[in-house]
């Protein structure tokens, strides 16, 4: 008597999908953990001054102002740009640190009002080692190169 076998015969399969669950959890570790530096987002056009370069400020705070006249200090925006509102971010982010020093850094085509309301919050605050970011003169061969 012959027992026949109605088994299939096994076929070697390869599953994906431990494989793609593994993939996709590191694709969302990787942009969970990533940073971004909202800085260079931020073009700007530095006024040129001809002069020496300060040595860099690693805790300085940093006071941003685009060519619209919108204010960032560190990495947050000011809601508006008055000067109480740039006064509430300003201590929200500084606290009550006044010793720090400041880097104010504009974009050249910014209205000379936007800086003055600048420097006029941080009077108020009593902020008083404020230094302004400037790009060098541009060389002829730089000039040539844009």
């Amino acid at each position: 008597m012959r027992i026949r076998d109605f088994r299939e015969d096994d076929t070697p399969e390869i599953n994906l999908i431990p494989l793609i669950d593994v993939v996709l959890c590191l694709i969302i570790f990787f942009v969970v953990t990533t940073t971004f530096d909202a800085r260079s987002v931020l073009k700007l056009q530095l006024p040129q001054a001809d002069g020496q370069p300060a040595e860099a400020q690693s805790k300085a705070l940093s006071v941003l102002i685009n060519a619209e006249g919108r204010y960032f200090i560190d990495d947050r925006e000011a809601l508006r740009t008055d000067v109480e509102s740039l006064k509430q971010t300003l201590v929200d982010v500084a606290g009550n640190d006044r010793n720090r020093p400041v880097l104010l850094r504009a974009d050249g085509r910014t209205q000379h009002q936007a800086v003055v309301t600048a420097l006029d919050a941080l009077a108020q605050l009593g902020f008083s080692k404020v230094s302004i970011a400037t790009a060098p003169p541009a060389t002829p061969s730089q000039a040539s190169a844009k």
